[in-house]
């Protein structure tokens, strides 16, 4: 993959697999894969009422608040998990069946699906103001919040940036999400 920015208004609006909500595919590996064969994908969903999540079967699922009060998780009717601070991510197995309570009203989430068989997957919070050079496993930058600049150009909250070896530059006030992939196979 060569280093590209991906705006947030090219990011758009699908039904989830279950079709009780929506979601916005922001990146796939491999791109020419179906909703059931990639081997990772990154979304924005939006979560605007309590339906349950999509089940994925053997795939494991980082999740992160993004905009909103959240919401509280079940999983699989005994582990609850309140999904209400920003930008704390929490991994859950996506055959889990995952109901949902709303805190407030809408809210937004970023969401790794990695195939556990083929890879794992995590999420790096990075504050601004700075310069991290992403890491060898680095697949996918959202800029959360604030504004950065990338050898491609400048993000802003919203979009996001398949890196290179350069570094990413986080103004004052940015916060951005780095979603990391190692394969195993």
């Amino acid at each position: 993959m060569s280093a590209r920015i991906i705006r947030a208004d090219d990011m758009k609006p699908q039904p989830w697999k279950n079709g009780m909500g929506v979601t916005r595919e922001v990146l796939r590996f491999p791109a020419d894969a179906d909703g059931n064969h990639f081997m990772w994908r990154i979304s924005i969903a939006d979560v605007n009422s309590a339906a349950p999540f999509s089940t994925f079967p053997g795939i494991d699922r980082q999740i992160v608040l993004l905009e909103g009060e959240g919401f509280t998780m079940t999983l699989d009717g005994d582990q609850t998990h309140s999904l209400t601070t920003p930008r704390q991510p929490f991994a859950f197995a996506g055959e889990a069946q995952v109901d949902v309570t709303m805190a407030g009203g809408v809210t937004r989430d970023f969401n790794l699906m990695v195939r556990r068989a083929q890879a794992s997957g995590h999420i790096d919070v990075i504050d601004g103001p700075g310069s991290p050079v992403m890491p060898a496993d680095a697949v996918l930058v959202f800029l959360a919040q604030g504004t950065a600049d990338t050898p491609q150009g400048t993000l802003a909250a919203g979009d996001a940036w398949q890196p290179d070896r350069n570094p990413l530059v986080l103004h004052e006030g940015a916060i951005a999400l780095v979603a990391r992939v190692r394969t195993t196979i």
